[in-house]
């Protein structure tokens, strides 16, 4: 898969486009009722990558706050003229982290399912392939990353433990 890196992708006017550096972290196929309302469809394919690792190629996408079970909400980034939603940040990792939606990559067939989460509520109709994990709620990272993207993880805690103390500071 790394071969296949970088990657681009956008909305669908082409106003915002991006380019994926390096394979993403993990990808999940999130089936929870929230993805299915913000999607408009059966469950919302996302690819977690480092934001550093996903670079600008067109005009910048406008971030709408919007609401999550968690309370925590979610943003994402839209382009300005289409709608497309092409990535969110949520409240976790902030801006650290960004959650590709796969389906704006030029090329989406590049990411399937690493995990199937919050199975408990996906559509009856949807069958989950035996070969992906699919869990009915969430999962142990340690179970199921691969140790590179454990690796990569570990990276991250410094500047994720940053924003989360930039947060309570600010409440």
């Amino acid at each position: 898969m790394n071969s296949s890196f970088p990657a681009e992708g956008g909305c669908d006017c082409r106003y915002v486009r991006y380019r994926v550096e390096s394979a993403p972290l993990f990808v999940h196929c999130c089936h929870c009722r929230w993805c299915q309302r913000e999607s408009g469809a059966s469950f919302a394919l996302n690819a977690m990558i480092e934001s550093d690792r996903v670079t600008d190629l067109g005009a910048e996408p406008e971030v709408v706050h919007t609401p999550s079970e968690s309370g925590q909400g979610q943003r994402i980034a839209r382009c300005p003229k289409c709608r497309v939603a092409v990535w969110s940040n949520y409240a976790g990792a902030g801006p650290v982290v960004r959650f590709v939606r796969v389906g704006t990559l030029d090329n989406p067939d590049l990411l399937p399912p690493d995990v199937h989460i919050f199975t408990a509520s996906k559509q009856p109709w949807v069958v989950i392939p035996p070969s992906v994990p699919a869990v009915p709620e969430y999962y142990e990272r340690e179970k199921l990353w691969p140790p590179e993207s454990l690796a990569r993880r570990q990276e991250l805690l410094p500047a994720i433990e940053a924003y989360q103390a930039s947060l309570r500071r600010d409440a």
